[in-house]
């Protein structure tokens, strides 16, 4: 099987790739299921908002993996997506991320100023250091399957999984940082890290990114605004 996409545009969802990428969407929904419940608990119990960040971040990011659940068991049953839900879904997860990053640049600025000192947590740094194994196999493992069914939605949420992987690392660092050195400035400075992440994926699922999919073509002509046009309507 060749490793790039198939000229045509529509995806093969009759092959193992298919079947392949919805396991790992079920997986990516449980993974994150119980990664964000176990970060949002041990980081209220040790005040670190770096932690509750990334928790919040996965519960987020299980809205979108449902998205792209959806969509692919559409087309593997031969079903039409309702690509206008998917997109007030999207909108919707958009907003949370963008207010995830609010939440913890307020909070940031506020320990700052205040100087208050979260607790080290152990929990945080094993739960992060997994996520730093597991998610960069499973973001591979997505765009291979992808490519492999010429899917664009699967490509692109593989790119998103590879995002969750980074913030895996700054989390990661942050808490292990802190537990090592007692810098009290580097749990602010890690949520702040994943403001500027939640913005990018914010801005990612605003514009439909996910949904815009089969009907897109790189090499289509520009429109007068510049961006490419799309057969379905994406932009």
């Amino acid at each position: 099987m060749s490793s790039t996409p198939a000229t045509a545009t529509t995806p093969d969802v009759t092959g193992p790739a298919a079947h392949r990428a919805v396991r790992y969407a079920k997986f990516t929904i449980g993974y994150n299921v119980v990664e964000g419940v176990i970060a949002i608990s041990a980081g209220a119990v040790a005040g670190a908002v770096s932690l509750i960040g990334f928790g919040v971040d996965s519960g987020i990011e299980v809205a979108a993996a449902v998205v792209v659940l959806v969509r692919l068991l559409a087309e593997i049953k031969g079903g039409e997506p309702d690509e206008a839900k998917e997109r007030r879904a999207l909108k919707f997860i958009a907003i949370t991320f963008f207010a995830l990053a609010a939440y913890v640049t307020v909070e940031g600025i506020r320990d700052l100023v205040s100087g208050e000192k979260p607790d080290t947590s152990i929990v945080g740094v094993a739960l992060t250091g997994l996520s730093i194994v597991i998610m960069p196999w499973l973001a591979r493992a997505k765009r291979k399957a992808g490519l492999e069914m010429n899917s664009r939605l699967v490509v692109a949420d593989a790119a998103e999984t590879k995002l969750c992987a980074w913030l895996s690392v700054s989390t990661f660092a942050g808490l292990l940082a802190f537990a090592v050195f007692g810098w009290t400035w580097i749990d602010p400075v890690a949520g702040f890290v994943i403001a500027a992440f939640a913005i990018m994926e914010g801005k990612e699922a605003w514009e439909g990114e996910l949904v815009c999919d089969d009907g897109c073509d790189d090499d289509k002509p520009t429109t007068a605004t510049g961006s490419a046009s799309c057969s379905d309507g994406c932009k």
